[in-house]
């Protein structure tokens, strides 16, 4: 879906693929996927040195959080500032707190394992405080819990939404904004291309983790018939989008140089696990880097 094979188009002949247009307005759309996430500042970042800048930046769950990044600071220097942010994650508690600690907070809350205190400061010292703010506009989606819907953020409380986009079911609470409570947006739209399409995108930039670079395989265990059916919908609204793109659109699957986890590797749930996470970023850095040497962005007008 990315790399070699270039960008998708729905006009695409056969031969080779062709480069980004000169025209057009360009958008980030960045997809959910907890730590492994890491290879979308690895994506930005070369995206950054290769002077491609947004238009519009789209993102869900950690993608929100890199998304609301990318749209404060588009810069070589604004990617240097999200690496270091995510190597503060894993110090700043977010996930942390020994395992007793966690046994109290699940038994006060009911609902989580974590609190999104430490997430909530950490946010607050990387990114404004408002949407209106931000270089770049930007969107974020949540999953509305009394509507059962998906719920598009792109005023206001900047770090309210990002966290309410970000929040994980049972590891983080929901977010109450507005009288409503949410969860995690990635629930709701994993890789939110249609969102930057309906946005009036000509150029979409996906950065993505890996899931959707592995194919599914029939399951063949117990626990694999789960992760399957998890897969299918989470990739289900991304597949669409692709299947159906207006002839004007351009959309680069950017990749991760290979790192996604197979969708039966049950080593993807070690969500406190950062010990990985510089790794991935290089990895997905060179890979994009090599992609959009392949696929040059034409200049902007």
């Amino acid at each position: 879906m990315s790399g070699p094979d270039g960008p998708h188009r729905a006009d695409r002949p056969d031969g080779p693929a062709p480069c980004a247009r000169a025209d057009g307005e360009v958008a980030f759309v960045l997809g959910g996927g907890g730590r492994l996430g890491a290879a979308e500042v690895g994506m930005l970042s070369a995206l950054a040195e290769a002077g491609v800048r947004p238009d519009r930046v789209v993102g869900t769950s950690i993608g929100a959080i890199n998304g609301a990044a990318v749209a404060a600071d588009p810069s070589p220097a604004g990617a240097r500032r999200l690496r270091r942010l995510w190597a503060e994650v894993d110090r700043s508690g977010v996930f942390g707190g020994r395992m007793v600690d966690r046994i109290r907070h699940i038994a006060r809350t009911r609902t989580s394992l974590h609190s999104n205190e430490a997430l909530r400061r950490l946010l607050a010292g990387a990114l404004p405080a408002h949407f209106e703010d931000l270089v770049v506009p930007f969107e974020c989606v949540a999953a509305c819990i009394e509507t059962a819907h998906e719920t598009w953020f792109d005023s206001g409380d900047l770090v309210g939404a990002v966290l309410a986009s970000s929040a994980v079911p049972g590891l983080l609470p929901a977010v109450q904004l507005h009288g409503r409570h949410y969860l995690d947006g990635g629930i709701v739209d994993s890789v939110p291309v249609r969102r930057a399409l309906d946005r009036g995108a000509d150029i979409v930039y996906v950065l993505q983790v890996g899931r959707i670079e592995q194919p599914l395989e029939a399951p063949r265990w117990p626990h694999e018939v789960a992760m399957v059916a998890f897969e299918i919908a989470r990739r289900r609204s991304f597949a669409a989008a692709l299947a159906n793109l207006p002839d004007s659109v351009e959309v680069h699957v950017l990749p991760t140089g290979g790192q996604g986890p197979r969708f039966n590797d049950l080593r993807q749930l070690r969500y406190r696990d950062f010990t990985d996470v510089g790794e991935r970023i290089d990895t997905a850095h060179e890979a994009t880097a090599d992609y959009l040497r392949l696929h040059p962005p034409g200049p902007r007008p």
